[in-house]
């Protein structure tokens, strides 16, 4: 197939937008990074107070530091099977830009990695099957000495969720 002018320019560009650092976690055999401009801080767990008739994968609201924020269960948002919380489980907090706004939420992962400096020549589109997550959802694919870290766009993964439902609740 023929590339169309600026096809590889784009595709370039992309390259270039997706390098930089990545606190990288798990869910279940999986790898994931957020790219570290996004996170504001990482948590044990705490006590979170459920939401009445939140959706299923809104775990509910902690009170942190005086401010209430909103809980994503990041495995129930995957579709994954749920396990219970062990040491190793923690919040993390990213702050992403919902209607103009900037919002704090946190996301419950099994255990938070490391940050990874990851440049442009080791991050690849990610395929177009075999996925659950929507492929907006995900920035890419890092190849790493490890294996294969997913990065996601957190704020495409957290839009469209009920968070802005939960934040005015709040």
């Amino acid at each position: 197939m023929k590339e169309q002018p600026g096809e590889a320019l784009h595709s370039e560009n992309r390259g270039v937008e997706r390098e930089g650092k990545y606190l990288t976690f798990s869910l279940g055999e999986e790898e994931y990074g957020i790219g570290i401009l996004k996170v504001k801080e990482i948590i044990g767990m705490m006590r979170i107070t459920p939401v009445p008739q939140a959706p299923h994968f809104i775990k509910g609201v902690i009170n942190l530091r005086g401010k209430v924020i909103p809980v994503i269960d990041l495995r129930l948002r995957f579709e994954m099977n749920e396990t219970g919380y062990t040491e190793r489980t923690c919040i993390i907090v990213v702050e992403i830009e919902n209607s103009g706004a900037k919002l704090h939420v946190g996301i419950v992962v099994d255990s938070v990695s490391e940050v990874l400096n990851i440049k442009a020549s080791d991050i690849e589109d990610p395929p177009t099957f075999g996925t659950t997550l929507d492929a907006e959802c995900i920035l890419g694919m890092a190849k790493t000495a490890e294996g294969v870290k997913i990065l996601l766009d957190i704020a495409r993964v957290l839009s469209n969720c009920g968070i802005n439902l939960i934040d005015k609740a709040a």
